[in-house]
């Protein structure tokens, strides 16, 4: 299996009244996050952050409105996926997205890759993740959310 780019989207999936999608993952029962994933090849970060929502949870992008809140953050990889980086890399460069849907839809989970998903109120959803950076993105939205 090649090694993944240091190059990640996270995207924010809400619905109206600001409830957060969040998927459990696989790997490490107990961890929650919004859809995350590295950037395939020469694909651009829009094209990684619609693959990514597609393959973790089934929904169509195109039908709904998805936004590059144009943020960058840089952290270090956790030790415990470091493995799936080329030998030296320590650190990723994340880009934030948005994606605004109509409503809690019913979610199509990739086993390999999640157990559950559950959709929260944004304020719970931000205590409930364990990335600082998934957490200051979901802290945005209501300010992101009231210029959409």
């Amino acid at each position: 299996m090649p090694y993944k780019l240091p190059v990640s989207v996270l995207v924010v999936i809400y619905t109206p009244i600001l409830d957060i999608l969040l998927l459990e993952r696989a790997d490490y029962p107990g961890y929650w996050q919004s859809v995350t994933g590295s950037r395939d090849g020469d694909e651009t970060l829009r094209e990684t952050a619609i693959r990514e929502v597609g393959e973790e949870t089934g929904l169509d992008v195109m039908r709904y409105a998805l936004t590059d809140w144009q943020v960058q953050n840089v952290y270090d990889i956790y030790p415990m996926w470091r493995h799936r980086y080329t030998p030296g890399t320590t650190h990723n460069t994340e880009h934030v997205f948005g994606l605004a849907v109509s409503g809690a839809l019913p979610i199509q989970l990739s086993p390999r890759e999640h157990l559950s998903y559950i959709w929260l109120p944004w304020q719970e959803a931000a205590k409930k993740v364990f990335s600082p950076s998934n957490r200051a993105a979901i802290l945005q939205l209501p300010e992101r959310a009231s210029h959409a």
